[in-house]
């Protein structure tokens, strides 16, 4: 099987910054192992795999462990790439058919935008264990919020989050599938900052989180009364997202670079 593939660097305006993501474009359905072992060969945090389907196209993401039910960042760098390789017109919006339903992608002043339906939240008690493999006292937790099958920690500050380094052994074996931690923006620039953690599904930390940020935009628009806000991720990486929160929907946009361009030659 010969398919275009490309590594782009999503929620960012620069090469080398943001989150990178492969994207596979396949003519038809493949088989699920070649998939596995293409995110595995890639080994980013995901790799995005698309081919047309009714108005649309099929997108399913891959860890280098697993398939997951949404991903932000690759799902922006698949529109990037349907829009660049001229697959969709520029004022054409991309719709995505997903494990999470139908994903929509539209595009305007250099911005791309997701659409995508809020997470529910739950109010949690405290994960035993979870404090000291994040590496932190249990004092230094504010509060605890569930998501799908995630957790959702509150820190008291911004200095606290960027000075995290999680046991990520430790961190694996907890229930959680994966731990975002969060925190009050301290500079100007962003209204919130967070890090996002998932070694138990092969990503000790991942750098730019969209499917993340569809919990942490109602969350943080409750605690600020805002629906519209600037949030940055403090990765190695980095990188911003605007939101805004609107109802039902959350809206994600961020920018988009083509880093690697080619072709994927693989026999199944």
């Amino acid at each position: 099987m010969n398919s275009p593939i490309f590594i782009v660097d999503a929620f960012t305006d620069r090469a080398f910054s943001g989150n990178p993501a492969a994207v596979c474009l396949l003519n038809g359905p493949a088989d699920e192992e070649f998939m596995a072992r293409t995110a595995a060969e890639m080994n980013l945090s995901e790799t995005a795999f698309l081919w047309p389907e009714a108005d649309g196209y099929r997108l399913r993401w891959f860890t280098p462990a697993v398939e997951v039910n949404l991903c932000g960042h690759a799902t922006l760098a698949s529109a990037h790439v349907l829009w660049e390789t001229g697959r969709l017109e520029p004022a054409a919006e991309a719709k995505f058919y997903t494990r999470s339903g139908l994903l929509r992608a539209g595009k305007s002043e250099g911005l791309i935008s997701l659409y995508f339906p809020p997470y529910g939240l739950t109010a949690s008690a405290p994960v035993t264990g979870l404090a000291a493999a994040l590496g932190i006292r249990e004092e230094q937790v504010l509060e605890t919020v569930l998501y799908a099958d995630n957790v959702l920690v509150l820190l008291e500050d911004e200095a606290v989050l960027k000075g995290l380094n999680p046991d990520f052994q430790q961190l694996a074996k907890l229930p959680p599938r994966a731990v975002a931690v969060t925190a009050e923006a301290a500079e100007e620039g962003a209204d919130f900052v967070s890090r996002f953690f998932a070694p138990g599904v092969g990503v000790n930390e991942d750098p730019v989180t969209g499917s993340m940020h569809t919990a942490l935009a109602p969350y943080w628009s409750a605690r600020l009364n805002k629906t519209q806000m600037t949030a940055f991720q403090a990765s190695r990486r980095g990188g911003f997202l605007r939101l805004e929160v609107s109802g039902d929907c959350i809206t994600l946009s961020g920018q988009a670079v083509t880093v690697v361009s080619g072709w994927f030659h693989a026999i199944m």
